[in-house]
């Protein structure tokens, strides 16, 4: 069976770029533009970016649609005027999220508005559920930005294992942050044996249930200074009870957290140098 990758929106006649599916590993890419369209992976302020960075799609070619019926506003904000086409021509703003491979094959990465700002970052979730499936035992992943408690927005992956697989959070973690930047692993991952679905075959994100970051088993403080450092933790994580040989970031610490808990420590009397 020969399978073909089309992909494109309503607003540009259905499909603008195409690709022969072969024996990719580690995704299908989205391919190249079809004859008489235009693509273009722009920034925030409508500058191309480099092969391999992300950036949103914008369509420009024949295909266009002249906007949305009766919805000037609407037309006027995804119809833009095209910087790098004709005089008076435009482009369609996507909201969709690519990045060009260096053979100039495009890499569908997600949608511009699941974006997210942890720590001051602005992260793509798509981009971290893309590692985690490349991950031989991942089946599924969902990654999103969860603020269990306020003022502390953490992101959180959540995986359904591939048919026969183990995975373990602890190793995926640990794979993602070999793979990307640290602000983009996530606090937590857990495995789920389906995800959750609305009526309609959706995924339901509200029913994804909250990390659980109690420990297993509880290595008791045995010092005055370990008795102060586990409360400190407590306090500055939101939890009720954590073991003297857990990890801070891998109880959903980050950097910012860590600044606080710094301040806490010589508070109490307790310097912590690097």
């Amino acid at each position: 069976v020969s399978l073909h990758n089309l992909y494109g929106p309503t607003e540009a006649a259905v499909d603008v770029t195409y690709w022969h599916c072969g024996n990719e590993r580690g995704g299908v890419p989205i391919g190249r533009p079809i004859w008489n369209t235009q693509v273009y992976v722009l920034d925030a302020n409508l500058e191309p970016v480099p092969a391999g960075v992300s950036g949103e799609l914008y369509i420009g070619g024949h295909g266009l649609a002249r906007g949305y019926l009766k919805r000037p506003g609407l037309t006027a904000e995804r119809f833009v005027a095209n910087p790098y086409g004709a005089s008076g021509s435009r482009m369609y703003r996507t909201g969709d999220l690519v990045r060009w491979r260096r053979d100039g094959v495009l890499d569908f990465l997600g949608r511009a508005d699941h974006q997210v700002k942890i720590r001051g970052f602005r992260i793509e979730p798509g981009e971290i559920e893309a590692v985690l499936s490349s991950h031989p035992a991942v089946g599924q992943a969902i990654v999103l930005a969860r603020e269990d408690r306020p003022g502390q927005k953490q992101l959180v992956g959540y995986v359904v294992a591939s048919g026969g697989q183990a995975a373990d959070a602890g190793r995926l973690r640990q794979y993602v942050g070999e793979r990307l930047p640290d602000y983009m692993v996530p606090a937590a991952i857990v495995m789920l044996e389906a995800l959750p679905l609305t009526p309609n075959g959706k995924l339901d994100r509200q029913a994804l249930p909250a990390p659980d970051f109690t420990p297993s088993l509880v290595r008791l403080p045995r010092t005055p200074q370990e008795e102060i450092i586990a409360s400190l933790f407590q306090d500055v994580l939101g939890l009720e009870q954590v073991s003297t040989d857990a990890s801070f970031f891998d109880l959903g610490g980050d950097s910012i957290s860590s600044i606080r808990l710094v301040s806490q420590c010589r508070k109490a009397g307790l310097v912590i140098t690097s």
